[in-house]
């Protein structure tokens, strides 16, 4: 499970777009949501739109593996299509904040590698947030009060990229997904063809 986290805006969903692209065995997550859908979003593809009520819905039943209200939408990742995922051998993108991080952590073992992605400064942050259009004013201006609060939770990841360039960010990432990979609890058959190995006669 590859999770990443940023303050909106420092380009955790170009890279993670980026990730997906470069990886046929990484599947995105796709979250739930309560927010309404941007002109450019798909339902399914991009989130799950859901009623409050629905989402209500999987709390109770269990059926979230980690939730977050956030700008006063709630988001959340389904449980089911994680699990089938994961026992397919594929490896599973989180975009989430650090609240869905924190869950994600606190219910699963040591196969999560968590990176934090950080703009290159404030200022370029903000010009990010303008620059891409899909919000009003005062909805920058509520990110942007947010800013300081998300970035404290950086020293909760394993890793931390400070995104100055997005080309270099997803080398880097890909290198860290490529590296964690090949960590011998992660490889699949690794026990089996060792064994064979001593069994082969010299």
């Amino acid at each position: 499970m590859l999770a990443i986290s940023a303050p909106s805006g420092a380009g955790k969903s170009t890279i993670c777009r980026a990730l997906l692209k470069r990886n046929q065995a990484l599947v995105l997550s796709i979250s739930v949501t309560t927010r309404a859908p941007r002109p450019e979003e798909i339902n399914g593809r991009d989130y799950h739109f859901i009623s409050v009520i629905a989402f209500n819905d999987l709390i109770a039943t269990g059926g979230l593996l980690e939730h977050a209200e956030i700008f006063g939408h709630y988001y959340g990742t389904l449980s089911q299509p994680v699990a089938e995922t994961l026992t397919a051998g594929r490896d599973v993108l989180f975009d989430i904040d650090w609240q869905g991080y924190r869950q994600l952590q606190s219910k699963t073992t040591d196969d999560i590698v968590s990176i934090f992605i950080l703009p290159p400064s404030i200022e370029e942050l903000e010009r990010r947030l303008r620059r891409r259009g899909q919000d009003s004013h005062q909805t920058i201006s509520n990110r942007m009060h947010t800013v300081a609060n998300e970035i404290s939770h950086w020293e909760e990841y394993r890793y931390v990229i400070v995104n100055r360039n997005i080309e270099h960010s997803v080398a880097a990432i890909q290198t860290i997904l490529e590296t964690e990979r090949l960590r011998a609890h992660r490889q699949t058959g690794l026990r089996d063809f060792v064994n064979a190995l001593y069994r082969r006669k010299f």
